[in-house]
């Protein structure tokens, strides 16, 4: 199966999100290319949320372009195979972190946005981190950061804060 059909195959079957689900459907079936930075017209990416559920924190990264807190995430790549791959993969490499899970159900939210790209369809996950995971800062990072979860919020924009919310009703 084809990463274009895995992301299909999950964007129908998440729950919720009725009407922005129907946008990346359409999104995909208009643009073969539609998963990758080369569309203008706009792309799918995966993101996960590291959530460290024995500590109650949340894993944020200081986005070294956008400048804003965020989850783990980015654009796919060829051999990530799954949208769940592409987002495990983006949170490791951003994280530092070997070990992360994604809890069973697929992703927990949608969320679309602009960027200096294109607009990013992001399919979001929450990930997990092992008891005793210790972070490492990647290039495209200014900062790394554990918060606890009530002060993502102080530091977040709220789509930031609605994963948060996504991801503790699902871990």
């Amino acid at each position: 199966m084809s990463l274009h059909d895995d992301a299909v195959l999950v964007l129908k079957d998440h729950q919720g999100q009725d009407e922005l689900r129907q946008v990346y459907l359409d999104h995909l079936a208009a643009h073969p290319d539609g998963l990758w930075k080369a569309c203008g017209a706009g792309h799918v990416t995966a993101s996960a949320l590291v959530v460290d559920p024995s500590r109650g924190r949340a894993l944020l990264t200081l986005h070294k372009k956008l400048r804003m807190w965020l989850q783990m995430g980015g654009h796919c790549e060829p051999g990530d195979g799954t949208l769940a791959r592409a987002a495990l993969r983006e949170a490791t490499e951003e994280s530092g972190i070997d070990g992360l899970t994604l809890p069973p159900g697929g992703p927990v939210r949608l969320d679309r946005h602009h960027t200096p790209c294109a607009w990013h369809l992001d399919v979001q996950y929450a990930a997990v981190a092992p008891a005793g995971a210790v972070k490492a800062i990647s290039d495209e990072s200014l900062d790394l950061r554990w918060f606890p979860y009530a002060e993502v919020a102080d530091v977040a924009d709220e789509s930031v804060v609605r994963l948060l919310e996504a991801t503790l009703a699902r871990v």
